[in-house]
């Protein structure tokens, strides 16, 4: 395991294999979780004999900057970050009145297969670590000079699909000698496995969880979403509402609206009778242009209709702010755009 992996407890341990002293896995630990150190040689108050001897036996891990892209817009910022094995993922850094908010990837392409995502396109690769999903904020805290106040583990991949990981980063991220990120401003997203979702509600964890919904039924569902011939909704909401039952908050829905898929009137009379009498949000989501895919998103008029319409049946509704759209703003986008000029 790389020390970018380890909790502080372990960290200890493999400080005493090395025959240190055990403090100064805590000073480890601070740099890394900290203050975003990303090498051994940051790291000063560490004996100079013990930083060489770190770096030749244990190097860090730690993602590295490839590229970056900032809207003209609204400031968005679309990172490509390479890995210690020259793989690639993406992350997104969005600027809200409330704080910084960084949507990162949780595994390195997805499996999942959602037919309006770029981030499927070549399939699954590997899993994250949760050093390198942690790597992700740490390296954009350093670029932008501010604290990441919301984290989304809504990029490329599906978190439940590396579970162990993720709850492994989960409780980094929010470990009170780390980087002490409130649990409550975690939010995962999941298209909807089942056995993971209950297997989180045994947590004793306050996230926020985010189900990618996209249609109203299973058998609009299963054209855009191969989980859906899995799981139905019935079962995936059923998994939901005992989430939600041991005191945490509403139920999120993500709906990437596609013109002429998933936004007629149909849609939304089986929207809203689905989603009556659960105290939710559902956060609509018009769908990101991908070349490879021939989905494109309604107007802004249109869309504001879907939500108007979605409110009157008594649903919370908000609209995403349409961020990063003159980058690649699309999960995926950026690093399949690289990979392919990279084989050129």
């Amino acid at each position: 395991m790389n020390f970018i992996d380890m909790t502080l407890p372990e960290m200890k341990e493999q400080i005493s294999l090395l025959g240190e002293k055990s403090f100064r896995a805590k000073q480890i630990y601070e740099w890394i979780n900290v203050k975003n150190a990303s090498s051994w040689e940051e790291m000063t108050n560490l004996p100079e004999n013990l930083r060489v001897k770190l770096e030749a036996e244990e190097p860090l891990n730690t993602p590295r900057e490839r590229d970056r892209q900032i809207s003209a817009v609204d400031g968005t910022r679309k990172y490509l970050f390479e890995m210690h094995d020259g793989q690639f993922v993406e992350s997104v850094l969005m600027k809200y009145k409330h704080g910084n908010t960084v949507c990162i990837s949780s595994q390195v392409g997805c499996r999942m297969g959602c037919a309006f995502c770029a981030s499927t396109i070549g399939g699954l690769t590997r899993n994250l670590t949760a050093g390198e999903m942690l790597g992700q904020i740490y390296a954009i805290e350093r670029d932008l000079g501010e604290r990441i106040s919301n984290v989304v583990v809504m990029g490329t991949g599906e978190p439940l699909d590396n579970y162990d990981n993720l709850i492994r980063f989960i409780r980094m991220l929010t470990d009170k000698n780390g980087h002490n990120i409130s649990e409550r401003n975690v939010t995962v997203s999941t298209c909807g496995i089942v056995p993971g979702i209950r297997k989180l509600k045994d947590e004793d964890l306050m996230i926020n969880l985010a189900l990618s919904l996209h249609a109203p039924n299973d058998e609009l569902r299963k054209t855009i979403m191969p989980i859906a011939r899995k799981y139905s909704l019935d079962e995936i909401f059923q998994a939901l509402k005992e989430y939600y039952s041991v005191g945490r908050r509403r139920l999120t829905f993500e709906y990437s609206l596609m013109e002429g898929v998933n936004d007629s009137d149909e849609c939304v009379r089986e929207l809203a009778a689905k989603l009556q009498n659960l105290n939710c949000l559902v956060n609509l989501i018009p769908v990101n242009p991908v070349r490879e895919r021939k989905f494109t998103a309604p107007d802004r008029t249109a869309a504001f209709a879907f939500q108007k319409k979605l409110e009157n049946y008594g649903i919370n509704v908000t609209i995403r702010r349409e961020m990063g759209r003159d980058i690649d703003g699309a999960c995926g986008q950026l690093r399949k755009r690289y990979l392919e000029t990279d084989n050129v």
